[in-house]
């Protein structure tokens, strides 16, 4: 991780559970982390935290809606402004709604597309744009996906979810293969975990608190710090070394 010492990072979603334990990894590790969220309190908090810590990096938080492209291009303008440019992109934001293929709700399939997949692909390409115009060439797009990225489970809450995770897949290895093309060393990879102890099942079960809360009791989950880790495994391969994608579940978990 030495050669990304005072280097910029982006982390979608980084309020709360994965991108808030990653973005703080990275502080950790000498990044300045620019962590953006639609609310940003919680990662002015961590913030404060990391500075308290004495931690090498710096955590720079950011408001923004992903849903709305004009507020992503103009987050990526003050970035260029304040910090030149993003050297590493996580991203991570994601959400899912409870709506079935027979019986969904437009608006909150509508939802997951925007977030799961535009803003991914929006941020993408401006991370890319970013890393062009300075000439860097060691760059690293990593996007947080999903064991739902992989297979399709019974369970009809989760299969729209399921296929914006997919879409992900996709384009992790579409972006790697057109990275390719460009003839750049800037990686691509997807890191898809199975269960994870966060606040995921809550907003998606916001009905029942009780069904939510039973998700990460049955077996010993994942912790937000693993995935951290894993991004750490990540950004720590040697150049030539391109990782495409981790899938990792609990030990314990079936599907």
């Amino acid at each position: 991780m030495e050669r990304w010492k005072g280097r910029v990072a982006l982390v979608t979603g980084a309020s709360v559970g994965i991108g808030a334990a990653v973005a703080r990894a990275l502080v950790q590790h000498g990044m300045k982390v620019v962590g953006c969220a639609r609310s940003v309190d919680k990662i002015e908090k961590l913030a404060a935290e990391c500075q308290s810590a004495g931690y090498p990096g710096v955590l720079i938080p950011y408001k923004c809606d992903l849903s709305n492209e004009e507020e992503i291009l103009s987050m990526f303008s003050a970035i260029k402004t304040l910090h030149q440019g993003v050297d590493v992109c996580i991203n991570n934001a994601g959400l899912a709604r409870p709506e079935p293929l027979l019986s969904g709700k437009t608006e909150g399939w509508r939802m997951m597309i925007d977030v799961n997949v535009m803003a991914v692909s929006i941020c993408t390409r401006e991370v890319y744009r970013s890393m062009k115009e300075r000439n860097i060439d060691d760059g690293h797009i990593i996007n947080i996906n999903s064991m739902n990225g992989h297979s399709v489970v019974p369970q009809s809450d989760v299969h729209f979810y399921s296929a914006t995770k997919y879409a992900v897949t996709a384009l992790t290895e579409g972006l790697r293969q057109e990275l390719r093309e460009a003839k750049t060393h800037i990686r691509a990879t997807c890191i898809s975990p199975g269960l994870v102890e966060t606040g995921f099942a809550f907003k998606l079960h916001d009905n029942d608190p009780e069904r939510a809360a039973a998700t990460y009791e049955s077996i010993r989950c994942l912790k937000a710090e693993d995935m951290a880790n894993a991004v750490i495994y990540v950004l720590s391969a040697p150049p030539h070394v391109q990782i495409g994608d981790i899938q990792m579940r609990p030990t314990e978990q079936i599907s």
